[in-house]
């Protein structure tokens, strides 16, 4: 089987090293652009070029993909198949009609359920118990097409998005490889999807991350858990910004409409929501480190009955 495979993030290395482990032939692979990160603005490979590089594939990093250059390209290739796994670039009809055995897509989700680019993330936002891994034939729409198999996975209660991205990235790999003995041995099915039931996400920014405790401990908790370790949940007290990396539920159900967002202990960094209350257990303050709820607390000298502000400044 002589395929591509298209990806970028972290999330997309599992399934690349797998298909090389089980003998997929890889021949090129397909990536976005360096791209500067850190202070220092280094121009930084994404992960997936370096898996590919450490395994001697050829590697491309095209702007656009939609183009007929690209277009040729590819085709020159003469793949069989095309694996996608998060690569951030719509495929256009014509790439998708090269490969005869198809592009599969291994997404983040159970879908219908979360198609786009956050997929992980919502899961964990709206409080879901259950997610998992779809692999499906691609077609023209957003994550639309036939599903192959689904491996579903349990959502820890106080699991954050990042820990959740790391065990579905390894779900991932098993899910490709599956996918791949079902396509060779002729015993894949394809399910269309019940559009009845489709979600879509939204893409993250930091313009959801300010947390003012004016909900319930519950939806406080998975949004914290949520947007972590990106753009993560902020609060801001006395004026002094924080990011919010990890939280539990101390108490569900008390009434607090009137008293949100306030101390309510001065060992522990629990705080007051609409109804119930959280600790946070990992926060870091502008112009600090990483530390625990405790450690943040200890520094700071807060007293119970210190407010948090309730709009962001």
């Amino acid at each position: 089987m002589k395929a591509i495979f298209m990806g970028t993030p972290d999330f997309a290395v599992p399934c690349l090293e797998r298909l090389i482990d089980i003998g997929v032939d890889v021949t090129a692979v397909f990536t976005q652009p360096d791209k500067p990160v850190g202070r220092g603005y280094k121009l930084t490979p994404p992960p997936v070029k370096i898996s590919a590089e450490n395994h001697k594939i050829t590697v491309y990093q095209p702007e656009k993909l939609k183009t007929p250059e690209k277009e040729k390209l590819i085709e020159s290739l003469e793949p069989d198949i095309i694996f996608v796994v998060a690569y951030g670039k719509i495929l256009s009809q014509k790439i998708l009609d090269i490969p005869k055995l198809g592009c599969i897509n291994i997404h983040g989700s159970l879908l219908p359920l979360y198609r786009g680019s956050s997929p992980i993330q919502y899961s964990v936002l709206n409080g879901d118990k259950i997610t998992g891994v779809t692999s499906m034939y691609m077609d023209a729409g957003m994550d639309t097409g036939d599903i192959i198999m689904q491996i579903k996975t349990p959502i820890g209660e106080n699991e954050t998005s990042g820990e959740l991205f790391d065990r579905l990235s390894a779900i991932g790999a098993d899910c490709i490889e599956k996918t791949v003995e079902s396509i060779e041995n002729g015993s894949f099915t394809r399910t269309k999807q019940d559009e009845s039931k489709a979600t879509y996400t939204k893409i993250l920014d930091k313009g959801m991350s300010f947390t003012a405790f004016d909900d319930s401990a519950q939806n406080v908790h998975n949004k914290i858990r949520g947007l972590s370790p990106w753009p993560c949940a902020t609060a801001e007290l006395n004026g002094t910004k924080m990011k919010l990396f990890s939280s539990v539920i101390v108490e569900k159900e008390s009434q607090n409409a009137k008293s949100f967002g306030k101390l309510l202990n001065d060992k522990r960094f629990i705080v007051s929501c609409k109804t119930g209350s959280v600790e946070i257990l990992s926060v870091q303050a502008e112009g600090s480190k990483r530390m625990s709820g405790e450690e943040f607390l200890r520094g700071k000298r807060l007293k119970t009955g210190t407010e948090f502000d309730k709009k962001e400044k």
